[in-house]
């Protein structure tokens, strides 16, 4: 009769035991499998994978090898806007930047900015800072282009800079209010106000007289039309990439085809005039 409370206290000890079991496993079984399962259906992953991701693992053996890409690493722009560019900028040697576009600018360019073919672009009346920041982006291969590449190895940051302010100073680029409300009506809408919906900002937000935009925007006034469509088709393939924070290649992709045709139309159609300052 001694031994009577003994067992039953262990009887006790022993359903206790089996009860706290009972309760983790049907909490670790709710935790990391039935909810898990139940969420992932609604987000359309597997049972298998709904519980791996519950454990904080991938789906799959973690020891099995991940895939890798075999794309190659694509250089970036590299510009960087110091004082020392600025003020170079806005101080050119004057009489090098012209021997420069000159010697090596103007057959292809122009002598006055000009361009003598449809896929070079006119350079008088481009921003100073647009027209460096892409002679930067061409030596270091940030954009793509055999010839310019070939060209600019030369040249160090001050010739490209006086090259720059010598294309700007030719004329003033910017918008004529005469002509900014012509066109397709869609498509001046689109150039004022974007397209929210689409996620589309206003091109005059960063590309209008006095926007404010970034200092590396390009005036798009008067630019020729071909050369317009044609970087907005590489920057929607993705083909060009010296778009800082990716602002370009987002809004192209965006765009329909006959957009990208009726903008170049529209900004190749608005005049330049020439500063009386």
């Amino acid at each position: 009769m001694t031994q009577e409370p003994h067992a039953s206290g262990r009887s006790w000890s022993t359903w206790a035991s089996f009860v706290v079991v009972f309760f983790v496993a049907a909490a670790a079984l709710l935790g990391f499998v039935v909810l898990p399962i139940v969420q992932g259906q609604s987000a359309g992953l597997s049972a298998f994978a709904a519980i791996c991701r519950s454990l904080g693992l991938q789906a799959g053996s973690p020891a099995a090898r991940q895939p890798s890409s075999e794309t190659a690493a694509q250089p970036v722009s590299m510009v960087a806007w110091t004082p020392q560019v600025i003020e170079r900028l806005h101080h050119p040697n004057a009489e090098r930047g012209k021997d420069i576009a000159g010697s090596i600018c103007a057959s292809c360019h122009g002598e006055n900015g000009v361009s003598l073919g449809p896929q070079f672009p006119h350079m008088s009346g481009q921003s100073a800072f647009a027209i460096y920041k892409q002679l930067h982006d061409f030596k270091n291969g940030a954009r793509v282009n055999e010839i310019m590449a070939a060209i600019v190895q030369d040249l160090d940051d001050e010739q490209m800079a006086d090259v720059a302010a010598h294309f700007s100073a030719l004329t003033k680029g910017a918008l004529d209010p005469r002509t900014i409300s012509s066109g397709d009506p869609d498509i001046v809408r689109l150039v004022e106000y974007g397209n929210s919906a689409r996620g589309i900002p206003s091109c005059a937000s960063c590309h209008g007289a006095h926007a404010g935009g970034p200092i590396e925007t390009p005036t798009l006034a008067g630019q020729r039309q071909e050369y317009l469509l044609a970087q907005l088709d590489a920057f929607a393939s993705g083909t060009r990439h010296n778009d800082i924070f990716n602002r370009m290649r987002g809004i192209a992709a965006k765009l329909q085809p006959g957009e990208m045709e009726k903008l170049a139309e529209y900004y190749s159609a608005v005049r330049l005039f020439r500063s009386q300052d």
